[in-house]
């Protein structure tokens, strides 16, 4: 009868720690279709992103005289498959990495500082410096390997590509397969390198006001992170409290078992 006492009360703790209210999950509480005037006319302008120190970037160059470019452009390197080292299967393009100086060797153009340009900004002023050496010169960039890292209480931590180089805080939950119900919506952290110096954000899923967030559009290398609700605290500390007992009950039944034997 004790233990069955017990293990009912175990159960019991387990069943209430678990619980998490609906309005604990639900996104935007307040928002309505009235709410949409207000918030376009706060949002702020799309933000470009930005070239850091460390980003890799694909640029090409390319005009109606394939020959005149070819000094200014990195080579592609061609990989042979395991099976077969004669003839190369795919290639891959060369990038140009940003050093602690914000810079990139350009060929023939030597050091150019990109960083803190956006991608328009860089295409400008090498076409710039391009003037006068190439007839109508066209230049390509995109960030390679951007990505943003999720962790915490989401379904799939992991890192994930930034499309285009941009990507929303909630298109980011969405990648990491959502929220789990023991993830705190209200209370999730961003952390952004801005030159070496972190900058830290908590932004709240409930309320209308992380569209106007300057983190809500997240950047290259943004770190997010879903903190563990009280459900989920309540959940582990039920759990280690059950392991407790039940090695207490049966540390008990076996005393008690030996001294019956002891007694026969």
């Amino acid at each position: 009868m004790f233990l069955r006492k017990e293990l009912l009360l175990l159960l019991s703790i387990l069943m209430l720690g678990s619980c998490v209210s609906r309005q604990q999950l639900t996104y935007f509480r307040s928002l309505s279709e009235n709410d949409a005037k207000t918030i376009n006319e706060q949002l702020p302008d799309l933000p470009e992103p930005t070239v850091k120190i460390n980003d890799a970037l694909i640029i090409t160059v390319t005009a109606l005289d394939p020959e005149a470019v070819l000094p200014y452009n990195l080579p592609s390197v061609s990989y042979a498959t395991p099976t077969s080292s004669t003839e190369p299967t795919a290639a891959s393009y060369q990038y140009y990495t940003v050093d602690a100086q914000g810079c990139i060797d350009f060929p023939v153009l030597g050091k150019l500082r990109v960083e803190g340009l956006t991608q328009s900004e860089v295409i400008n002023l090498i076409q710039q410096k391009l003037q006068g050496q190439i007839v109508n010169p066209i230049v390509t960039m995109r960030f390679l390997d951007a990505k943003v890292t999720v962790l915490g209480e989401v379904k799939s931590p992991g890192n994930y590509s930034l499309n285009n180089g941009r990507m929303t805080l909630l298109e980011a939950l969405g990648a990491a397969g959502d929220v789990t119900q023991y993830g705190r919506r209200d209370n999730v952290l961003i952390i952004r390198d801005v030159r070496g110096q972190l900058e830290f954000a908590r932004l709240d899923l409930s309320t209308n006001d992380l569209f106007t967030s300057p983190y809500f559009y997240l950047q290259q290398n943004d770190v997010v992170v879903v903190e563990p609700n009280q459900a989920r605290t309540t959940s582990n500390q039920s759990i280690g409290l059950w392991l407790s007992m039940v090695g207490t009950v049966a540390s008990a039944a076996t005393v008690v078992v030996s001294v019956l034997s002891i007694s026969k």
